[in-house]
């Protein structure tokens, strides 16, 4: 009775103080915030990473805090400030959704919720990973969502203090540029073309994670052999309707989502985020842009069929 209680006033404190941020943030000063700061002298560092932490547990938007402590304290500092202080926001947020929910969790035995928090579990670390480096879903509500699964606390916050660095490092550092143009500090145009080249590093981020995480081409034979031994893969075929039916036809059990279509119709596969999913179309162009378009969104093991549908007739395979 009174573990529950415990958490009946921890969950009251969590959504008042989530409401509070939510009403009044639009209101935050960003000037007189870091004015105070300033003026707290040697206490500022420990003032600015508690700020951050309790904003980060109250879904105070990060981004603007983190410019803050870019402007306070500068490229260096300000990174590894702004980096602790998110990561130890992050931690709480983990626990205290571990704790409210962690019997909701264990006790919910079907649905899309449990293929997702399953589907996080399998890659473990490597998931944590991949959502810090590339920002599917917003970081405050990603928290809280982690903390719903049974990945390894200790993996969760390495992961990630150790992945959200380049994006600290940029925004950071777009802070104290922030700070330098304002008092006119010196090498302006330098230290501006080195921010933007960060952004722009941070930008390619998905791009590039979603290339290593794409699957090798995979041969017709291949897709054959993997088809007629029953093994739990989608086959995507991502064609067009007329095309799907025409003169080419189908492979039997391919599921159709036109590419174009593909990102709006993503929650209808969340069944193969860590299952085999490969892409086909009439040869491969429009497949390894589904596979690329499909490894960004987290689905862990995508492959394209070579030469696709073409091959597969020329191989005299079974259509329907």
């Amino acid at each position: 009775m009174r573990n529950k209680l415990t958490r009946l006033v921890l969950l009251v404190i969590l959504i008042a103080g989530i409401a509070a941020v939510i009403s009044y943030r639009d209101q935050l000063d960003a000037e007189s915030l870091q004015q105070w700061l300033q003026d707290a002298g040697s206490a500022a560092p420990v003032l600015f990473m508690l700020i951050y932490v309790v904003g980060t547990v109250f879904f105070l938007p990060g981004s603007l805090l983190t410019l803050v402590g870019g402007a306070l304290f500068g490229p260096v500092l300000g990174t590894f400030y702004n980096l602790t202080a998110a990561t130890i926001g992050a931690m709480l947020s983990f626990i205290v959704a571990r704790y409210l929910a962690s019997d909701w969790v264990a006790n919910k035995t079907g649905g899309r919720m449990k293929q997702l928090i399953n589907g996080v579990e399998a890659e473990g670390w490597r998931f944590v990973a991949f959502v810090r480096l590339v920002p599917l879903f917003p970081f405050n509500l990603l928290n809280y969502a982690l903390g719903l699964t049974r990945i390894s606390f200790t993996q969760y916050s390495i992961a990630t203090y150790i992945c959200m660095l380049p994006g600290a490092i940029a925004y950071t550092y777009l802070g104290y540029i922030g700070r330098e143009a304002a008092t006119g500090g010196e090498g302006l145009v330098q230290k501006g073309m080195l921010a933007l080249a960060l952004l722009a590093v941070v930008s390619f981020l998905p791009r590039l994670i979603g290339k290593l995480r794409k699957g090798s081409m995979m041969s017709i034979t291949e897709l054959k052999q993997k088809l007629d031994t029953d093994e739990d893969v989608l086959l995507l075929d991502v064609r067009t309707p007329d095309d799907y039916n025409g003169e080419q036809g189908h492979i039997a059990g391919s599921m159709l989502i036109p590419l174009e279509e593909l990102e709006q119709r993503i929650d209808e596969l969340s069944d193969y985020l860590e299952k085999p999913v490969i892409t086909i179309c009439r040869t491969d162009r429009k497949s390894e842009k589904a596979a690329q378009l499909l490894a960004q969104k987290g689905f862990a093991d995508v492959h394209v069929a070579r030469m696709g549908m073409t091959d597969w007739i020329k191989n005299n395979y079974p259509v329907n």
